[in-house]
């Protein structure tokens, strides 16, 4: 008899438990519309202002006419742009990633070592032939994924004890590989022609410099599943983030979980890095940001921090591109000036937050 009561309370109860589950659902659902629609109209007014100013601003009028202007927006402008939004929402969604992989607010590429092996994959790859192909693909490309996906690799087991990562084991971790990568892209410098020792420190100091759309082609190639992948692990990734055995006990495969999180971060920032150099804090500002605005779901999290990232780097390459009139400043150290401080926020806020 009391058997038979507790099934009937617990069917009683099952009706609850989905409509409550709905409910949460649809709400995460209007969150995520309502987010999506507010940053994209946030890209598209940083792209509309990043197209406009430069060197010298467009004007509209003159494009179907004037053969110069035509050349400076679809040859120079607009790819340059477009290669600031690609890069920029890509890092931005890394970030993300690991930060709900690593249960740590401070992982990014940059941190966590994955920009530096992949700017010394890179580094390799052009110090003995830059412009050599495997199947059909850039050796750059190839390179540099190798790299950031050996950093990633490197650094995850240095920091994991057990079934525990570390926090401050990874980010000595990714710290110290920064350093070691850092150390030979300046040996393969040392050693390399003058040219190719001079396209390595562009690499090192990040640079959206590009003619025409080929080489966004052949990146999107890569980034698109990598994108795609992030955004198909969201939910697992959400889970994660709160705890490894919750998710488990939730049906999600954790280690499958994590190496697709591993691959596709590494190709992304690899590849990113093959094009664009080694830009940092994109992943760590943006991330933030959304959790300030919009909260720490991280279904929601992955795809609103590419739409700002995008918006940001193009404004940032913008500030880049202006600031000295005459001359251009390196991309990678104004996303640096405005990330170090936030880093260092955030590390302070960590140590308060572990002591209490």
């Amino acid at each position: 008899m009391l058997r038979r009561n507790a099934v009937s309370t617990e069917l009683d109860h099952t009706p609850v438990r989905a409509a409550s589950a709905h409910a949460r659902t649809s709400v995460a659902g209007g969150r995520l519309r309502r987010a999506f629609v507010l940053l994209t109209l946030v890209l598209i007014v940083a792209t509309f202002v990043a197209l406009w100013f430069g060197y010298a601003p467009i004007d509209w009028t003159t494009l179907r006419t004037d053969e110069t202007a035509r050349v400076l927006f679809f040859q120079l402008r607009l790819p340059r742009v477009l290669l600031a939004g690609i890069v920029g929402g890509s890092l931005a969604m890394v970030g993300a990633a690991l930060q709900a992989l690593f249960r740590n607010p401070l992982a990014e590429p940059l941190t966590l070592g994955v920009s530096g092996g992949g700017a010394l994959g890179a580094s390799v790859a052009i110090a003995f032939g830059a412009g050599a192909r495997l199947a059909g693909v850039p050796f750059v490309f190839l390179a540099a994924f190798a790299g950031a996906a050996v950093a990633v690799a490197v650094v995850y087991r240095l920091a994991r004890t057990g079934a525990v990562v570390m926090p401050g084991a990874l980010l000595l971790a990714g710290v110290v590989l920064n350093f070691v990568a850092a150390s030979g892209v300046v040996l393969i410098q040392y050693f390399a022609d003058y040219s190719r020792a001079l396209q390595i420190l562009r690499w090192t100091i990040g640079s959206l410099d590009v003619i025409g759309f080929g080489m966004i082609w052949r990146m999107l190639l890569f980034l698109v599943p990598g994108w795609l992948v992030l955004l198909l692990m969201a939910r697992d990734l959400h889970l994660i983030s709160v705890d490894e055995e919750t998710a488990a006990s939730l049906g999600v495969n954790v280690r499958r979980s994590e190496r697709l999180t591993y691959a596709a971060s590494s190709l992304i920032v690899g590849v990113t890095v093959a094009v664009a150099g080694t830009i940092g804090f994109v992943g760590l500002i943006i991330p933030h940001a959304i959790r300030l605005l919009f909260g720490e779901d991280v279904r929601l999290l992955l795809p609103c921090s590419f739409l700002l990232g995008a918006a940001f780097l193009m404004l940032a390459d913008l500030v880049a591109r202006t600031a000295l009139g005459t001359a251009e400043l390196p991309v990678g150290a104004i996303t640096a000036l405005a990330g170090g401080p936030v880093f260092l926020w955030l590390l302070r806020r960590q140590q308060r937050l572990a002591t209490m």
